[in-house]
């Protein structure tokens, strides 16, 4: 029920009154139902004191005096003018905020995002229009780094924009020192803000881009972009032009894409950004990968592998030659596994080395080289140069195409264990994919040693699960999934006993109910049986017979497993995989 129907069942409005309330609210108040409901005779003591109910939010009368510039600081101004949400207080540890619209969606990402960046719990209360106008001019005089760079701006950014950004380096005619002057610049206060920000606040990705009208910068958390920050239009071509200088870009390139790359030190740490250039209708849209040494490369227990996968996995690496693929789309976490994979290797007693692009974490004692295919160096020449540095594991970044392929498969057959990426939907894709390649199954067969897919799902945050009786449509469709399952994997895992389930609780310490994402996979293994199939029928429903005999779990399945032991939202399993 929307709030108007609640209204109306209330007695504060009339059924008749509703077509011509919204036409008002949309043609005279811009959308502004609040300012709408008063015309038709609601009043403002009457309507919040009714929000207040129906949302279960308190009603907070803010004394605008009495908000401090401490408490504001936990929030940007520019977001909470855009959300109209506004911290209020701060109270024996969790950030009180008051909020206008509580059914705004974006503003509750926005605010559980922000908040998580400081690591401070917040409790939100319903404030009323007016009050939200009078709080949010506290932030004038408030000397955040943001405010105070933008507040620079108006009179440095014209020189910035078109001498001392799109000029690198000393003019020899001028003796002005352009790089310099960048430095020098406001602008920089405003990436490094941005930077640090969004590596403090574990985003994955940083967008920036225009909208015509503002600069939009949204980090990506746990899969999901949410607006952090909303700049002035005035700073945009300063920001992407201090990035491209940071990533060694061209500046006076601005109608293709560009790629490159950059690392700085955010809290005593070096973080990487792999950075990409994007030509939109406004400008070009930028793209930052955050690469953090400290998150990337983890060891193998850590991948929240079921003791049975991470057997297969510790199997396939201690296998003296053989390929190993790992299948998923872009952003699943391959490249995690991946590094994590040489990691487990012996890399003082063998020479491992990788093909790459890019190189997004370094490892000790692993030769590492970044493929470059605009100057002819691409993965397929690479294998070519490998081999010849006699190695004994290799890494390939991604089997694109044919010739990489039989590369690949010919290194793995002279002796080296070989590692690499391939697309395909599921593990037992694998096969039929790089025989339309052109891998002859007669080679493929001896070669591959195990596959692997997986996805990424949100984790549960501890204080979030609540655990309850299970239902039975739930039941139903877990008993679905299995029903093919081995009799040892039903056992193994209590699948014929279920009872209880975890459900996801918002709580103060984690509003959305969940944080951090872990991957999900499937995996098999070849042997013997596997073998014959490759060799005689190499289709994807005689390998998914031959792998579930075997007792693989689909991904599916892995994130059912996972969410009965409370790690997984019961959700993530039909949303996202």
């Amino acid at each position: 029920m929307s709030l108007l129907d609640a209204l109306v069942q209330q007695g504060a409005l009339k059924d008749t009154d509703l077509p011509s309330l919204v036409k008002t609210a949309n043609e005279k108040y811009g959308g502004d139902l609040d300012t709408a409901l008063t015309d038709f005779g609601v009043s403002k003591e009457t309507l919040l004191s009714f929000k207040s109910n129906y949302y279960g939010l308190p009603f907070r009368d803010v004394d605008a005096g009495r908000v401090v510039a401490d408490v504001l600081k936990y929030i940007p101004e520019d977001a909470a003018r855009h959300y109209q949400f506004i911290p209020i207080a701060l109270h024996e540890g969790v950030l009180e905020v008051g909020i206008v619209d509580p059914e705004d969606t974006a503003a509750n990402n926005a605010l559980q995002f922000i908040t998580s960046k400081s690591n401070v719990p917040y409790k939100l209360f319903l404030i009323s229009k007016a009050n939200f106008e009078r709080i949010v001019e506290n932030y004038k005089g408030l000397t955040g780094e943001v405010e105070a760079a933008i507040s620079e701006i108006d009179s440095e950014l014209a020189d910035v924009d078109t001498t001392g950004v799109e000029i690198i380096g000393h003019d020899a005619t001028s003796g002005v020192d352009e790089a310099k002057i960048v430095e020098d610049a406001p602008i920089i206060k405003i990436v490094a803000v941005i930077l640090r920000h969004a590596t403090e606040g574990n985003a994955s990705d940083i967008h920036i881009e225009s909208t015509g009208d503002k600069v939009k910068v949204r980090f990506r958390l746990d899969g999901i972009l949410h607006t952090s920050l909303i700049l002035p239009l005035n700073v945009f071509a300063g920001i992407v032009a201090r990035i491209k200088i940071l990533a060694k870009l061209r500046l006076d390139e601005k109608r293709k894409p560009q790629d490159g790359s950059f690392a700085t030190r955010i809290s005593g740490r070096k973080v990487e950004f792999r950075v990409s250039t994007f030509p939109s209708y406004y400008g070009e849209k930028v793209v930052m990968r955050i690469l953090d040494p400290e998150k990337g490369i983890r060891n193998l227990e850590s991948l929240a592998l079921t003791d049975d996968n991470l057997a297969l996995v510790k199997e396939a690496l201690a296998r003296p030659f053989g390929l190993i693929l790992i299948t998923g789309p872009t952003g699943s976490g391959k490249s995690t596994t991946l590094y994590s994979m040489l990691n487990a290797l012996d890399r003082e007693r063998y020479n491992v080395v990788s093909l790459e692009d890019p190189v997004e974490y370094q490892i000790p004692d692993v030769s590492q080289s970044q493929v470059m295919p605009e100057i002819g160096y691409t993965f397929a020449t690479g294998l070519r140069s490998i081999l010849r540095q006699d190695p004994d594991m290799i890494m390939v970044g991604e089997i694109r195409d044919k010739e990489t392929a039989q590369l690949a498969i010919q290194a793995a057959l002279t002796g080296h264990l070989v590692l690499s990426t391939l697309h395909t939907n599921n593990a037992v894709g694998v096969v039929p994919r790089l025989i339309d390649m052109g891998i002859d199954p007669y080679l493929l067969a001896p070669t591959l040693v195990l596959a692997i897919a997986q996805r990424l799902a949100r984790i549960v945050c501890p204080e979030s699960r609540q655990k309850v009786p299970i239902d039975e449509p739930t039941k139903l469709l877990i008993d679905k999934q299995f029903a093919d399952a081995t009799p040892e994997v039903k056992k193994k895992y209590g699948l014929e006993n279920i009872t209880e389930k975890y459900n996801v609780v918002p709580s103060p310490e984690c509003p959305t109910g969940t944080r951090g994402r872990m991957a999900v996979f499937e995996m098999f293994k070849v042997g013997k049986e596997m073998q014959k199939v490759i060799l005689t029928n190499p289709i994807e429903s005689e390998i998914w017979k031959v792998a579930r005999a075997q007792g693989m779990l689909t991904m599916k399945e892995d994130a059912i497993i996972k969410s009965l032991k409370g790690e997984l939202p019961f959700e993530e399993v039909y949303s996202e995989l």
